[in-house]
């Protein structure tokens, strides 16, 4: 049943893409991710958009990755390529994690009239963190799962590959492509 289930864009934001720490793997991701989402619309599937918003006293900012995608900053924008449409949702998170912290669980247990949303289909970047974090938080709140090989990147082909492994053998996630996602909604 398709209202059962979410696409979630996690961080296919102008510092990821093109900016601060920019993964040039990423764009290869886009043409994908723009065929999903636009699936998901034309099939009435929720598309939730999770974005990083750091505060410059952020974790990841202070002790990891340095400033990016500050909260307000174009580098905190959603590619032009992948805007949300009215529709969409946008969740910004200040971890790893889409869910830590944020309003996203709530976000989809409200859908479809209060029956909420069951399995959450998860693209973007990265796959080894952020698109790893979001799938075990929402792992541990009993979705399902679903990741678009096609429509996650990382730093490197072996992280992506890893990262891949990883959520299919610790969170029990479908790895499917786009293209077999996409048949599904029809």
């Amino acid at each position: 049943m398709l209202e059962t289930k979410a696409v979630i864009i996690i961080d296919m934001l102008n510092d990821f893409v093109t900016g601060k720490i920019a993964a040039e793997r990423a764009k290869r991701i886009i043409p994908s991710l723009k065929k999903l989402i636009n699936a998901a619309r034309e099939s009435n599937v929720t598309v939730v958009y999770s974005n990083d918003a750091h505060y410059p006293q952020d974790a990841e900012v202070v002790r990891k990755w340095g400033k990016h995608a500050i909260k307000g900053t174009k580098g905190a924008e959603v590619i032009p390529e992948l805007q949300p449409a009215e529709k969409d949702y946008v969740v910004e998170k200040r971890t790893y994690s889409g869910f830590y912290e944020t309003g996203l669980d709530p976000l989809l247990r409200s859908l479809n009239k209060g029956d909420g949303v069951k399995t959450v289909i998860l693209g973007g970047l990265h796959t080894n963190m952020c698109v790893r974090h979001t799938a075990a938080d929402a792992f541990f709140r009993g979705y399902k799962i679903i990741i678009a090989s096609d429509g996650c990147e990382a730093f490197t082909q072996k992280e992506h590959e890893e990262g891949l492994r990883y959520l299919e053998y610790v969170y029990n996630a479908k790895i499917m492509t786009v293209d077999e996602i996409v048949k599904e909604f029809k």
